[in-house]
């Protein structure tokens, strides 16, 4: 199915093809908090974002596509190792001039929620913005479970929960660490729906008891 998105944003079709033939596939290594669905909601987000500014969007595209690609990896420097991933990428280069490969492999880095510095470029703000994707608490959580089914495949489901519960409240919460740096209504939206939500710890933990629940049927 087509991205109509893309299409309107005049993607290089050769790099549009390049990136879903040889690129996207590589996300199923990835569990699926961070895999290709997430993804193609970064991208989205990305390019809604990008309108508002004088930028290149086949860099927003590339920057987008591949900042979760080390993920698989080592979750806590994956921002790191998924551009070294694109910038091992030879062929990829061939769309982008020196100056433009720079500029994307600084903002695959500092695209990360918890990075405790602002991205050097627009084109990182940009995705970083994107990929703080809060338009549904429960998609929220269910990531949020996922990541740690995967991680922590050892620890008691009850302590999973709670583990759930503490990591939004981080990340979420009157004093969480998503921020964005570039202003997005959908996120502002959301994160006082999340604060809200949050602020009932009791009602909070049996939505996620809910949620995994019609995870696992």
């Amino acid at each position: 199915m087509k991205n109509q998105n893309i299409e309107e944003n005049s993607i290089n079709p050769e790099l549009q093809n390049y990136i879903e033939t040889e690129i996207f596939p590589l996300y199923e290594r990835n569990e699926q908090s961070h895999g290709i669905n997430h993804i193609h909601t970064v991208i989205n987000r990305s390019l809604n974002i990008a309108k508002e500014y004088g930028v290149n969007k086949n860099m927003v595209y590339t920057v987008a596509a591949y900042h979760d690609l080390g993920h698989y990896i080592n979750p806590k420097i994956h921002e790191k190792l998924s551009a070294e991933i694109f910038m091992k990428d030879n062929k990829i280069k061939k769309w982008f001039t020196e100056e433009e490969i720079q500029i994307i492999k600084e903002a695959i880095v500092d695209h990360r929620a918890s990075s405790n510095h602002e991205p050097r470029s627009i084109y990182g703000k940009i995705v970083s913005t994107a990929d703080r994707t809060v338009k549904s608490i429960d998609v929220c959580i269910k990531r949020a479970y996922t990541y740690y089914i995967n991680h922590c495949p050892s620890t008691p489901k009850n302590e999973r929960i709670q583990k759930v519960y503490e990591h939004l409240n981080d990340k979420y919460g009157p004093n969480g660490y998503a921020k964005t740096y570039l202003y997005d209504e959908e996120f502002e939206i959301g994160k006082k729906k999340f604060i809200e939500a949050l602020s009932d710890k009791e009602a909070f933990i049996k939505r996620i008891e809910n949620v995994i629940e019609n995870m696992e049927v």
